[in-house]
């Protein structure tokens, strides 16, 4: 499954792949120096891949102060550089999932709609489950009526239960009795789909904010993990809502989802950059089993095209 996914995850970021690498080839053509204009020069091709201009700016003149010191002695060895980068950037160390040390682990996924955040609640139910824990879902996008029809649909599918209110519930209500479920039930895991969207941005933090104090006051320690759910299609507006949710409701790790439908793959770089936060996950598709743990040096040179391939499975 480790090597299915890395060949989906190279085939996914072939659009982001193949317009960094005939960009390359025209800052590293023959005879030329990487001196201050072809690093001008790279950094509009990183801009590019939307990884964001202060990233982009860094990596650019990183890459000029190694030619110069000798550390990269060719143009040729550029995007090697690069990629060598942005893996000690990302520390795979980082991506690790938060898990309760006694009772449910409570996991809220938050994100706007159409980020993918219900469809990726059902997935990690999947991979949880096959994990072999006992996995309970909470409807808690109460104000968007086909999110809660979805989820059921899914949780029937994987078979893990599900607790859900009518359209227009309480959400923190939803989760409240969700959370007397998991502890009644010895469940290992309660993953908790939030709404994406109420009249502002100020009612939505709120909500958001009152259902963490409703599943702390329920569950000590919860939630254990609030993983924030990006559209990687949406490039730099991935980046204003990474820092949205941030600031609002103490976002623990990004899942970078639909990264198979992008030519910006370098958004995850630009996220990252920005808020601080470990990227865990990644979604490359629709399927259950297309989502899987962020590696570094795996994606690096998903994009690249070096490194990646020795790199320790997941």
């Amino acid at each position: 499954m480790a090597f299915d996914f890395l060949k989906k995850l190279k085939d996914g970021l072939a659009k982001t792949r193949a317009g960094v690498a005939a960009a390359f080839k025209k800052v590293i053509s023959v005879g030329r120096r990487l001196d201050a204009t072809t690093a001008a020069e790279l950094e509009e091709v990183l801009l590019g891949a939307d990884i964001g201009a202060k990233l982009a700016s860094e990596l650019a003149a990183k890459a000029e102060a190694a030619y110069r010191q000798r550390e990269v002695k060719r143009p040729e060895e550029l995007s090697e550089f690069v990629c060598r980068e942005i893996q000690r950037m990302l520390p795979e160390r980082e991506c690790a999932e938060a898990m309760a040390p006694a009772g449910p682990t409570v996991v809220l996924v938050v994100g706007v709609n159409g980020s993918g955040k219900t469809t990726t609640c059902a997935k990690l139910a999947k991979r949880h489950k096959d994990a072999g824990r006992k996995v309970l879902l909470a409807a808690a996008d109460t104000f968007r009526a086909a999110a809660t029809e979805q989820l059921t649909i899914w949780a029937e599918r994987i078979g893990v239960d599900i607790v859900r209110g009518g359209e227009g519930a309480d959400p923190a209500a939803v989760v409240f009795d969700a959370a007397e479920a998991a502890v009644a039930r010895k469940v290992d895991v309660l993953l908790v789909d939030t709404a994406g969207r109420l009249h502002t941005k100020e009612n939505l933090m709120r909500e958001l904010e009152k259902i963490r104090r409703v599943v702390g006051r329920k569950i000590p320690g919860a939630p254990h993990e609030t993983l924030l759910v990006l559209d990687a299609t949406t490039g730099q507006n991935a980046i204003s809502q990474a820092k949205l949710f941030t600031e609002g409701v103490g976002v623990t790790g990004l899942v970078l989802a639909k990264l198979d439908g992008t030519a910006k793959g370098g958004v995850v770089l630009g996220v990252w950059n920005e808020v601080r936060v470990p990227v865990k996950f990644v979604g490359l598709g629709e399927g259950f089993d297309d989502l899987a743990p962020f590696n570094a040096r795996e994606f690096a040179g998903a994009i690249f095209g070096a490194g990646g391939e020795g790199s320790q499975q997941s």
